[in-house]
Parts: C-alpha cells; structure tokens; sequence
C-alpha cells in the first residue's frame, strides 16, 4: 500500500474539487476518493497555506482582499458610536481632534495612504499585524486572558473505565477530522451563499504556540506534509506522553490499541510528577526566559519538539470539585486554568493548539491556544467529533491487534526552574481566585421564538445585554461582539459595536415605568435593525477597530508620533470594552467561555439553541462593580421583560 503522503502527491488532474466518501467499518477507517489536482505550497509567512486543489481550497483564490475602509466613512462612524459613551462638551472636544486628522493633506491621509500602499502589497493588510498584537506579542499569560474553554454536555460515564473509553473514542473522531484536514476534503464553510476562507482549519492540529522573550511564534506541521506528525501527547498525573495514533501510512490504529495504550499510560504515571505544565500559565517572558534555557539540554529539546508537533493533547484528569460552585462552573475552570494547582493546572500544556480534557466523572472539556483560529473552525471539530462518537459500534476493549508506541516525555529541571514552577503555581491560584464564572443556561425560549418575532437572534441578545450592564451599572459602556471577517482572504474578526445611541433609546425606554409595550416594542426593533446593519457593515469590512489599530501601526511604523486621536480619553472610553461578547454557536450543547477583556468587566460568550441559550459570564472578583451571578441573574430578567413586551403590546406593534 502506497504510503499516505504519496497518495496526495500522486494525484490526477481529472478531479473536480476532491471529494472523498469515509465508510467507517467498526472503527476502521476505509477511505475511496476522487484526487483533487496537483498541490503546491504557497510561503507568505504567517499566511501560510496549501493551494488549491482540495475540496477545501476549492474556493480560496474566488475570495476577496480585505478592503482598506474610507477614511472619512471611519471617522464619522467612529464619532457616532462615541455620542452615548461621552458628555456633550468631551464630544466637541474630540470631534475638533478627529476633524484635524481628518483634513486634506492631514496626518490621517499619509497614514491611509500607507494603508492602501499595503493592501497592494500584501493578501490581507491587517493578518501579520493582528496576530502580533492580538496574539504573539501579547505578554500576559495566556489562560484566561487570551485561551477560551468550552464545556461539553456531560458525558455518561463515572468511572476510571469510562475516562479512558471516552478518550479513546474522541481520539479516534479527532483523528477522523484530520483525514478530512490532510486530504482537503472538508466542504467549504459558506455564509449567505458566499465561501468563507478555510485557512484557520489547517492551522488547529498539529499546531503550537512557542514562547519567546520578547514575542512568540506559532508553529504547524500540516497532515499533507511528508513527515507529519502520527503521534498525540497525552497528560496524566503532570506526565507527559508521546502516544503514536497513525501507522507509517498515517492510517489511524484501532479504537481497541488505542483504548489499551492509554490504560498503559495511567498505569505507568500513578504517582504525581512536578507541575512543569504550570510553566505555560506564567507572564510569556517569564516563560520564554526559561522555555530558552530548558531547550538547551537535549531532552528537554526531544520533549518540547513531542509536545509542539503533536497532533493534539489529552488530558485524563483527576475529578476534583470546588465548594459552592456547580458542576459546569467546575468544568469551566478546568477549561480556562485547568482549576488550579490543586486541581489539573499541572497536567496542561497551555501552548498547545488543541488540548482536551476528560475526568472520570464525566466532566469533558477543552481548552485551545487562540492564535491561530476563532471559535467557529474548532466548534467544527468538536460536533464532528461527539458526531462520530456516539456512532462508534466497535468494541473498545478487545484485544489490540498493532503495537502504538508510548514515550514517556521527559524533562531535566534545575532548582531555580523549581522555584519558577512554584510562583507560577502561587499567581495561578491568586488568578483562580479572583476569577468569577457563572455557566447559566436560559431554558425558558430560544432563538426559534426570537425568529418567530422577525427580529435577529443575535441582535436581540446583544440588547439584553445592554439593558442588563444599564440596570446594574446605571450607565452604558462600550461592547465588543465578535465579527467574523472569514470572506476575505485570511480574515479573522472585526468588533461589532453592539452599544449605539438606538441601544441606549431602548434601554432607557424598558427602564421607564411610564413607557407603553408598543413603544418599548418599536425601540426594540429599531435598536435591533441598528444593530443588524453595524453587523453585515464590520463583516463587509466596514468597519471601524481594525481600520483605526491600521492607521495607528502605520504611524508606527513610519516613523511618526501617535496621532492626538489615539491619545484622547474618548479613543480610551471607546476601547475599554467592560462587555466583551461572542455568539459561539453549536450544533450540540456546548457552551464556550473567556475572561474578561477589561478588569471591571465581564466576559459574555452565548450558543442560541431553538429552546434554549448557553450562556457563560465571568468577572473579577477583584473588581468591587461587577458581579457574574448578578449579571446572570439581570441577564434573565431582561429577556423575560423583552419577551413580555413582545406579547403585552397590540398585534400591529409586534411585527
């Protein structure tokens, strides 16, 4: 048999767009497909990406620059969302300052002129900036602050037999996908009939984020490479193993080897080994620091180079449970932090791309490493994969019929390493601490009723949002929503501003005790519509945050000082986001959360199911203002009195 690299390079031109059709005959992986044209690999740098004749890429080259916006479309936007955040008197103040950067032959013209300079030049202006500032060269650590967890449904099973049955059967679905990823035979991601770019799918597996002392980097070992990876790593006890998934053809073992291999694996790390994982939760200096200097010993450079290559990381945990927190909440920081020192932090490796988590009480998570993917690729994965799973007939515990090698990964760690290791484990659980988290799903309707109404599901959460910050804080703020900017070549996001002046109208209209339901109705509708049109214009790349961060860098980047813009206490007002938001949906019952953005904010992430919303809601104790639980409970409350507006005011007024 052809080895599986082979079989991609040679491949026939008679293909249109490679489709492959998987029969998974009891768990064994049969494959037949058509060949999907000759590859090449095409170099730009962190934009690297396989062109273009899988299924998957199929579209790629169809898809759009992402536009370099107006100046002047920018500026008056962005002095349109400032009117509800600032006084009269700070709005002149800050409309004479945009006016001046602004005019003809201004500062704003050279810089948009650099801009458009740059679009010329490069597939997407912006991609090599965002993921040095957002992302790279960031130097908090990653969890919480930059690393979201999603928290599965659980899972039934309660037992040590359970965990390790479970994890091999996600193993097997995980590796499903990424016959998919390697031959280029996922359908291409599409949004109101138009293809989105898939260059975040081929960057989540086999993927890492590497510290630097200054910045750092993000690998990947693509499947469709001669040497790919075969192997995972799996976390148990702090241990680290290198287990090998794929046979040198990188067909994937039997679900029966790999069951067998991983109870080897627990059985070989009984007792708890140093914390080294806790080193990926420190300040990325730190880290990087101590990641330059471990490397240098041989095997601490055979173990990193195991870990940054793998195709993703299991981590079979202990069952642990925090006093006064639900099961869910429980899972969450098992996801976001992996619970603390006490808990699963150690057993982490918070770089990695991808890494799972399963207890053996049925708590599954996941925690994935931000930089190189959004929310909807990974949510992806995971409904293929607990797809694939509860279609699983083989049995699991059968002999095994290959031999999977097992590598035990190990470190040489000096005293002061040891001392790191402890500080890392004392800022993590002050971190924990200070960390508020509310899983609170909202059962009484879901995005079918929203829809029933002719109103947006998304737009009609983000304006209970509002209303509930308002009610609480007795003011507005400035939100951040998440916008996916994926129709255009290697797009990530856009902020979709969800606080507007027809926002506020509402929300003062709902807190009114003398405003009828037809008037609280028509607001609605009307903040609802506003709120739509801001959506498809950010998604369109119209709009305003990145086109602003743009001319910012080029200022930068030329040489110049940062504009007066930049430096107005409006600009800070408008950026401090103390709601920072995404729609995360899902086709099972998954529910996504993040930190907050902002120390006296809140971080809001939602999957709208047809009955029901997930909904998680985090804040820092630390912050006297906010409040998860109250937010959760305010939260619901204004959906049930939007909900009784809809249905107490006259049928004209309702549609």
């Amino acid at each position: 048999m052809k080895s599986f690299a082979r079989k991609l390079l040679c491949i026939s031109k008679e293909a249109e767009g490679g489709q492959a059709s998987v029969m998974q005959m009891r768990h064994t992986v049969a494959i037949t497909y058509k060949s999907v044209g000759t590859q090449t690999l095409v170099d730009r740098g962190t934009q690297t990406a396989p062109i273009l004749g899988g299924r998957m890429f199929s579209q790629q080259k169809s898809l759009s620059k992402f536009p370099v916006p107006p100046l002047q479309q920018t500026l008056y936007k962005y002095l349109l969302q400032l009117q509800p955040l600032v006084g009269p008197e700070e709005y002149e103040q800050t409309k004479q300052i945009v006016d001046d950067f602004g005019k003809p032959e201004g500062m704003g013209e050279k810089l948009q002129m650099g801009l458009l300079q740059k679009f010329k030049r490069k597939d997407n202006w912006f991609a090599d900036w965002w993921s040095d500032t957002a992302y790279l060269g960031y130097r908090e650590p990653v969890v919480v602050n930059v690393s979201p967890g999603i928290i599965f449904p659980r899972q039934d099973f309660n037992s040590l037999e359970g965990q390790i049955e479970f994890a091999a059967k996600l193993i097997a679905g995980l590796l499903d996908y990424n016959y998919q990823i390697a031959t280029q035979t996922l359908a291409v991601d599409m949004l109101g009939g138009q293809p989105l770019c898939m260059d975040q799918y081929h960057k989540i597996l086999a993927a890492c984020r590497i510290p630097g002392v200054k910045k750092d980097k993000f690998v990947v070992f693509p499947p469709y490479q001669v040497n790919s990876p075969r192997h995972i790593v799996v976390a148990h006890n702090n241990h680290f193993f290198a287990l090998e998934v794929l046979d040198e053809d990188k067909k994937p073992f039997s679900l029966s080897t790999i069951y067998h291999q991983l109870k080897n694996i627990m059985d070989q790390s009984q007792v708890a080994a140093v914390p080294l994982g806790l080193l990926t939760t420190e300040h990325r200096n730190t880290w990087g620091k101590v990641y330059k200097t471990m490397k240098k010993d041989a095997t601490n450079y055979h173990s990193f180079d195991k870990i940054n290559r793998s195709l993703f990381m299991v981590c079979l945990d202990k069952s642990t449970h925090a006093e006064g927190h639900s099961f869910y909440d429980n899972i969450a920081r098992e996801a976001l932090y992996g619970g603390g020192s006490r808990s699963n932090s150690g057993n982490r490796w918070f770089d990695k791309t991808l890494q799972f988590l399963i207890r053996p009480d049925g708590g599954v998570g996941m925690c994935y490493e931000h930089s190189s993917a959004e929310g909807p690729p990974i949510i992806t994965l995971v409904d293929h994969t607990l797809d694939f799973i509860a279609n699983v007939l083989d049995s699991i515990d059968k002999p095994a019929d290959e031999t999977a090698d097992i590598e035990r990964l190990e470190f040489n760690i000096n005293s002061k390493t040891v001392d790191i290791i402890d500080e890392a484990k004392s800022r993590l659980e002050s971190l924990g601490d200070e960390l508020q988290i509310s899983i609170a799903p909202f059962t009484e309707f879901g995005k079918n009723y929203v829809k029933k109404q002719m109103m947006s599901p998304d737009a009609f959460i983000q304006m209970a949002f509002q209303l509930t910050y308002y009610k609480l804080h007795g003011e507005p703020t400035a939100t951040y929503e998440s916008g996916s900017l994926r129709k255009f070549q290697y797009g990530r996001t856009e902020t979709i501003r969800s606080l507007s002046v027809d926002s506020q109208v509402f929300v003062k209209a709902m807190l009114n005790a003398a405003s009828q339901p037809s008037e609280k109705v028509h607001l609605l509708r009307k903040a609802v519509a506003a709120h739509k049109a801001y959506t498809k214009d950010a998604m369109a790349g119209d709009g305003i945050d990145r086109h602003l961060l743009g001319l910012k860098l080029m200022a930068i980047e030329i040489g110049e000082n940062v504009p007066e813009i930049f430096m107005d206490p409006s600009f800070s007002k408008s950026t401090h986001f103390r709601m920072s938001t995404s729609q995360v949906p899902a086709k099972h019952d998954l529910t996504m959360c993040f930190g907050p953005v902002a120390p006296d904010g809140y971080g809001l992430c939602y999957n709208p199911h047809p009955d029901h919303i997930n909904f998680a809601i985090t804040a820092y104790n630390t912050s006297p203002e906010t409040d998860s639980d109250k937010f959760s409970r305010a939260l619901r409350e204004s959906l049930l009195e939007m909900k009784e507006a809809l249905e107490t005011a006259p049928p004209q007024s309702r549609l």
